[in-house]
């Protein structure tokens, strides 16, 4: 496996394999290319208080925005008015009212017209399921450039403290020293060398924890020069918690197996081809593992599955596509207890 793609799907399957948090009651969540407006993040890995995870699940597999989970964390136990109830979301009143009327229609909130008023009450309370993130950057081929770009990305998510652990992964070589332990890395940064071939991964450097809890610095840019001043603003605790929330929120939807979403798993040629180290998409009709950017309508192997096939009931209900689907949602929900079983 060569690609970016094959390597970050690796990545993936080892982690949701082998993650050993700190904490061993802790459940993992894995997910892929997560994160903000500011920053996007290659393999995300949510340590998560097992039991908590189970009550999360009462609120269905669809993800919470930052809006609707400012509603559904501060919805009181009793009625009352949505405005004495909520804090102040700083912005205005009527989008917590859209999200008020989304809550409802998910079946995650309660509400009631007395007079002009709109009164909420919780159905269930939203369970404190999140307790570490944990960001992964992948580069299998570590060329020089390629470290020093990753070196700013990196000293970036240190200074911003939103995740509480900060990796970058590598292809391992044969080389007695890896390479990337000489490159120029924040010290807080921790190292993953993987081997893509048997699907494992070493621990060459341990990361530092993060302060999560603290103010974040977000660097704004930072000049070539020596005489200029960088630019960079602090991020407060409370937005820092609140994106860690809704970006957990993501990851437990989408999970890290949501590439068949934008591939075409309608052509004749998609397949999925297990090994010891895991399922990955294969292309039967270029003999490899596509990535997303090839495997698209305008691929010039592209063929739509016969009519014929999307006709079959018993053993491939809706053609071979449809069942890859189902497939990888069904190992995605698998992950997420209390989901399984609906």
């Amino acid at each position: 496996m060569t690609s970016e793609f094959a390597f970050e799907l690796c990545v993936c399957q080892w982690a949701e394999r082998e993650w050993s948090p700190d904490r061993t009651d802790s459940a993992v969540l894995v997910a892929r290319q997560l994160g903000t407006k500011y920053r996007r993040w290659d393999t995300v890995v949510l340590e998560c208080d097992p039991d908590s995870l189970r009550q999360r699940a009462q609120f269905g597999a669809q993800a919470f925005d930052s809006d609707l989970l400012h509603v559904l964390r501060n919805a009181p136990t009793d009625w009352e008015f949505y405005r004495d109830a909520l804090p102040d979301p700083g912005y205005p009143w009527r989008y917590v009212r859209e999200s008020i009327h989304e809550a409802a229609d998910r079946d995650a909130l309660e509400t009631r017209k007395r007079g002009n008023r709109i009164e909420i009450r919780s159905r269930r309370e939203y369970p404190n399921w999140l307790r570490r993130v944990v960001a992964i950057e992948n580069k299998p081929d570590l060329s020089a450039s390629a470290a020093r770009d990753l070196a700013d990305q990196l000293e970036r998510d240190v200074a911003l403290g939103l995740a509480d652990e900060v990796w970058v992964a590598t292809a391992a070589t044969d080389e007695h020293v890896e390479p990337i332990l000489l490159s120029d890395f924040p010290a807080a940064a921790g190292v993953l060398t993987v081997d893509a071939e048997s699907g494992t991964a070493d621990q060459v450097w341990q990361p530092r924890t993060l302060v999560v809890s603290d103010p974040g610095t977000r660097i704004l840019e930072r000049p070539t020069d020596d005489a200029s001043a960088a630019r960079f603003e602090y991020a407060d605790p409370d937005w820092k918690a609140e994106k860690r929330l809704a970006i957990a929120e993501r990851a437990y939807e989408r999970g890290w197996r949501a590439y068949a979403e934008t591939m075409r798993p309608d052509c004749r040629h998609f397949q999925l081809r297990a090994d010891e180290t895991g399922v990955y998409p294969h292309c039967a009709a270029k003999e490899q593992l596509p990535t997303q950017k090839e495997c698209r309508g305008s691929c010039p192997e592209y063929e739509p599955e016969p009519p014929v096939w999307r006709t079959r009931e018993w053993p491939i209900e809706g053609g071979p596509g449809a069942a890859i689907k189902r497939l990888l949602d069904r190992r995605r929900r698998r992950s997420r207890p209390g989901l399984a079983e609906k």
